[in-house]
């Protein structure tokens, strides 16, 4: 079995698509299919269902694929190890964060990252409900708890903090609430409860039992920007927050605590490219940790 074949199949079992996983290889889309084929000719098995609008994997694909990444974790490692790769910052890593902490805390400072190592590329992504890691979705995420399946590497970033919150325009015109049955009188701002992805996002019960939003957003970041409207009140992260005047925190006695998980696969644990940027997050929140608390 030819491993470059296999490399390729895995590009197409982790986009779903032939033509993706050509681009994001750099070969031609017939090169791609021919390789997959001797593939599947050298284990006498088939392994993807290929569709019109994509390919989807065999019981026995599923099972090659397991199989593929660990060879894919060994060989990453055997290449770092004897100094064949990442001799130096250079290549793509893609960051999966939590909106708010993604667009309000790491992008106006990764700047600094790309500045430093002017051949490393970084790209941003919203983590979605659901992502792999193994599949390479992202290189690097910022997650709410820490996973506890998977050939992971985790390490916690940081303990952080909510608050109760409105723009002091809407206290202006509804008056401010002094205990947290006056809540109920307000027009309040949460997330759509069925797109809740975590239990760390179900924060809402631990200040009064029946939240029932009147504007419910599945962004941290929408929710700021509809309280900054004057919209209602809402639960806010502090550390996004305090970056706008015109925001009032209110019932401040009110505080959740929740933190931020570091992961990425194992297999990547001995990638330069990797390594530095999940280091670089953990000095850049090393150094303003104070925000977050």
């Amino acid at each position: 079995m030819n491993w470059d074949d296999a490399r390729m199949f895995l590009a197409v079992a982790r986009t779903g698509q032939l033509l993706a996983a050509s681009k994001r290889l750099g070969v031609n889309h017939a090169t791609l299919s021919r390789r997959v084929s001797a593939l599947e000719k050298d284990l006498k098995t088939r392994l993807l269902i290929r569709r019109t609008n994509g390919c989807e994997l065999t019981a026995e694909g599923e099972i090659f694929l397991d199989a593929a990444e660990r060879m894919e974790t060994e060989m990453l490692a055997a290449q770092a190890s004897i100094g064949r790769i990442d001799t130096v910052v250079a290549g793509t890593v893609r960051i999966g964060a939590p909106d708010g902490f993604g667009v309000s805390f790491l992008a106006p400072r990764l700047g600094r990252l790309t500045a430093r190592h002017p051949e490393l590329k970084i790209q941003l992504v919203p983590i979605p409900r659901s992502f792999s890691l193994s599949r390479r979705e992202a290189d690097i995420a910022i997650t709410l708890e820490r996973p506890d399946q998977g050939r992971l590497v985790s390490a916690k970033l940081t303990d952080y903090t909510l608050g109760l919150y409105a723009s002091q325009d809407y206290l202006n015109r509804n008056g401010t609430p002094t205990a947290v049955e006056s809540l109920k009188a307000h027009r309040r701002i949460g997330y759509v409860e069925d797109l809740i992805y975590t239990a760390s996002l179900a924060f809402t019960d631990e200040i009064m039992r029946s939240w029932d939003a009147s504007f419910e957003i599945s962004s941290a970041t929408g929710q700021t920007e509809a309280v900054r409207s004057g919209a209602g009140i809402g639960i806010l992260h502090n550390y996004i927050a305090r970056q706008y005047p015109e925001l009032v925190r209110i019932l401040p006695e009110i505080a959740i605590r929740r933190a931020y998980w570091t992961t990425w696969h194992e297999s990547a644990r001995d990638l330069v490219r990797v390594r530095t940027v999940a280091e670089f997050v953990q000095e850049l929140v090393a150094l303003e940790h104070g925000i977050f608390l």
